[in-house]
């Protein structure tokens, strides 16, 4: 894989950052996006060992995203001012309470969520949670017709949609989702195939060697040879006074913009 690190050593007293990859090694300031990004790198894989992201919640449910991602939605979210943000995959319930309460800060917009199976636990703890006036939550696979029309029956053709995958994340399933679900995306809206930082982590732990590419960034990349109407792009960082320009990441090759 290109600029796979191998190895990566940190000399503080010099502040060089040695990066050895699969194709020759380099050697950068620490201040450097260069640095950065390989460090960034690095503790990604070790954030996911340690199952990092397993570690916060969003008012009170567990949110399982890397706080980065969790910014970044924001950001989105408050720039396009969705009147429907779709998810499918619902876990604790952590991301739909946290679109709900952009919703609400908002003053607009509904969440539909769906997953193939809601745990009577989770089911009870969002439904009495103070913002599930926002929520619908619908229990089906995501890429079964009958499930899709049911969201479909929910989305208006005056609505403003966003939609967000986090379900299954294999690559065929993330196609399919690409496909039939991209039909309620809004012109200059997203729809996001989350974690498709899977790609880089084959022989880590809780991981498939298939993962190189069985992910959802492998399905993005195959949608958008099939479908002009959307294009893989990251959004620009809103506020930056940083040299920072690319996000630390679960989610790269995420977001496909609506074009048409």
């Amino acid at each position: 894989m290109k600029n796979e690190i191998k190895k990566l050593a940190i000399d503080l007293e010099t502040d060089l950052v040695t990066v050895v990859y699969a194709e020759g090694s380099a050697t950068y300031q620490i201040g450097t996006e260069e640095a950065f990004l390989a460090i960034s790198q690095v503790w990604l894989r070790s954030g996911w060992d340690t199952k990092y992201v397993y570690s916060f919640t969003w008012l009170g449910r567990p949110i399982i995203q890397l706080p980065e991602d969790i910014i970044r939605i924001q950001e989105i979210i408050y720039r396009i001012k969705p009147t429907v943000i779709i998810e499918t995959g619902i876990a604790h319930g952590g991301s739909l309470v946290l679109y709900a309460s952009l919703c609400k800060a908002m003053n607009r917009g509904h969440i539909i969520g769906i997953d193939i199976k809601i745990l009577p636990s989770n089911r009870k703890l969002i439904e009495e949670h103070e913002l599930f006036e926002y929520i619908t939550l619908i229990e089906g696979n995501s890429i079964d017709a009958q499930t899709f029309n049911t969201v479909k029956s929910l989305v208006s053709p005056s609505d403003k949609a966003i939609v967000i995958l986090d379900s299954n994340h294999t690559k065929q399933h993330v196609l399919k989702e690409l496909r039939m679900y991209s039909e309620l995306v809004s012109i200059d809206s997203y729809i996001v195939a989350c974690d498709g930082i899977m790609e880089t982590l084959v022989n880590a732990p809780r991981s498939n060697s298939d993962w190189l590419w069985n992910n959802p960034k492998a399905a993005a990349e195959e949608f958008i040879k099939e479908n002009e109407d959307f294009i893989i792009e990251q959004p620009k960082f809103p506020f930056n006074e940083g040299i920072i320009t690319k996000s630390v990441t679960y989610w790269p090759s995420a977001f496909l913009r609506r074009l048409r």
